[in-house]
């Protein structure tokens, strides 16, 4: 590919390599100059423009994100269609995803030109979520440079025909129906209140993996008779909330799998919450003893393996050591917190509605009625519920979106840039934030279900980014400090603060409802809604 600045009168055919400003009007840069455009940049005065124009063999960059994303993409992944040189990579159902990083590292490195960003090696994933993106940083490559980046991310897959235990660059592994039961023992002492909120939340986390729970009779804390429950206990996996820690080998959970035939696997995790773990196995029957952390909803060690499990992928004392990395999670409920985080003094919203709405067809989906308001009101209604000052970022149908908020109390910005994906719609919008707000809830238009109530906790939440979670999932919205804003200002394409999100440990709140995981983007989706009224 040629990069160079050339006089306007040679610069036909050519992709223009920056925006430019032509007569009062706004060329987008990759537009493909024609006669008419080089009529107008010289009417205009202008004399030279900056231009990339391909050379025989070269790859344009749609091209070659989408060829190299489908290439990548394994089983349980779809690769979505490329636009502005990135091409995403999405997952077809809820599961673990698979990386083999060493084919990642691989075709990363054939080119500088050729990029892919993953999710981190078994995150958990719904259907539909960006599991990673290839985005081809010029405006062309060389064939056989997409060609030698194909041919390491196919190489994963040719190794998978010889043997299962070679991965593919990406896959998924989906969570199947898990069948557990679960077995309450009692030294005689233990709280009712407590055994039921521990049997109320495990119900919880087993249905966010698509599975059910059998209750079983609670028993003595005694490893015959817990032994004995074992053997009796429907399900495919048995889960045991002890009435006391397990803390040692001879303890009453481990004897009691040895005395039901099985054997223990591990006891103790490096994931924090969650250490006190204990694992074993009854043939292939998976007994979990639970950690105390179990009877909350926040992410633990528990879910680390319980995913596993549910994705049908082995779970050894190997894979339990190996968890320390990225074991350290947010603080579980116990009565001393590691450290005491403090919250932000002001926190306002920022409600981002400059998009196209490209999947509602010919509607906007913000501009939808719902209860007799538009979608995109009930959201600035909530935010202004929750006593929250307010910033709406615009884009496309800025007016209409406008003038369907009326006269509420809210600032306004507009993101020129908004066709180039959500990640210019969050810079806008940061970019504007009043100086005197120490962070930012960024909400979505379009979740119209979203409670005020969570809103101001997610504001008042202690530490840096909040998160609300759901029965184990995390939703939006997502509030954010000013700490975080270099990483958020520096995201491209159509991505939000997920990408960021990755690398931090947020402060989880519970969320009232099933309302933060609302994405009316389709039709669909909008029919969906109205029928739960």
């Amino acid at each position: 590919m040629i990069f160079a600045e050339l006089p306007v009168a040679k610069a036909a055919g050519a992709l223009l390599a920056h925006s430019q400003i032509v007569a009062g009007k706004r060329w987008a840069k990759g537009r493909v100059l024609d006669s008419a455009d080089i009529a107008a940049a010289t009417a205009a005065g202008i004399a030279t423009l900056t231009v990339a124009r391909l050379e025989p063999g070269d790859i344009g960059e749609d091209e070659a994100a989408a060829r190299l994303a489908a290439a990548l993409a394994g089983t349980g992944l779809a690769a979505l269609p490329a636009a502005h040189g990135r091409a995403n990579i999405a997952a077809t159902a809820d599961g673990l995803l698979q990386i083999d990083a060493a084919t990642i590292a691989a075709a990363n490195a054939v080119d500088e030109a050729l990029t892919i960003g993953t999710l981190p090696p078994l995150a958990r994933v719904t259907a539909g979520e960006i599991v990673a993106t290839v985005k081809v940083i010029r405006y062309a490559v060389p064939g056989g440079v997409l060609a030698a980046a194909e041919a390491a991310a196919e190489a994963a897959a040719a190794a998978e025909a010889v043997t299962v235990a070679a991965p593919l660059a990406l896959a998924l592994a989906p969570f199947r129906s898990l069948g557990a039961a679960l077995i309450a023992t009692s030294l005689g002492v233990s709280s009712d209140k407590s055994v039921a909120k521990t049997i109320a939340v495990t119900r919880a986390r087993i249905a966010g993996l698509g599975g059910t729970v059998a209750d079983c009779p609670t028993v003595a804390h005694d490893a015959a008779a817990l032994a004995a429950a074992i053997a009796a206990a429907p399900g495919g996996i048995v889960l045991i909330a002890g009435a006391s820690a397990t803390v040692d080998r001879g303890d009453v959970i481990p004897q009691a799998i040895l005395a039901a035939g099985g054997r223990v696997e591990r006891l103790g995790m490096p994931v924090d919450p969650g250490n006190l773990l204990c694992l074993g196995f009854v043939g292939d029957r998976a007994i979990i003893g639970l950690p105390g952390c179990a009877r909350s909803p926040k992410r633990n060690g528990l879910d680390f393996v319980l995913e596993r499990l549910a994705a049908g992928l082995a779970v050894t004392s190997a894979d339990i050591a190996a968890m320390g990395v990225g074991g350290l999670l947010p603080e579980a409920e116990r009565p001393q917190p590691r450290a005491v985080a403090t919250p932000p003094q002001r926190c306002g919203a920022i409600i981002l509605a400059a998009g196209r709405s490209s999947r509602m067809g010919p509607a906007h989906k913000l501009l939808e009625d719902w209860r007799s308001r538009p979608i995109v009101a009930h959201v600035a209604d909530a935010v202004l519920a929750a006593g929250l000052p307010a910033l709406v970022v615009l884009g496309a149908r800025s007016a209409d979106v406008r003038a369907s908020l009326g006269n509420r109390p809210l600032r306004f910005v507009t993101a020129a840039d908004h066709d180039e994906g959500l990640s210019a719609s969050l810079r806008a919008g940061l970019a504007a934030m009043p100086a005197d707000w120490d962070a930012a809830l960024v909400c979505l238009g379009d979740m119209p279900r979203i409670e005020p109530e969570l809103l101001r906790a997610l504001a008042a939440a202690p530490g840096g980014v909040a998160v609300p979670v759901w029965q184990g999932r995390r939703g939006n919205p997502v509030r954010w400090t000013r700490a975080e804003l270099p990483a958020l200002m520096a995201l491209t394409g159509d991505v939000g603060g997920k990408a960021v999100l990755a690398g931090l440990a947020p402060t989880e709140v519970d969320a009232p409802s099933d309302a933060i995981h609302d994405d009316i983007d389709t039709p669909a989706a909008l029919a969906a809604l109205r029928a739960r009224d």
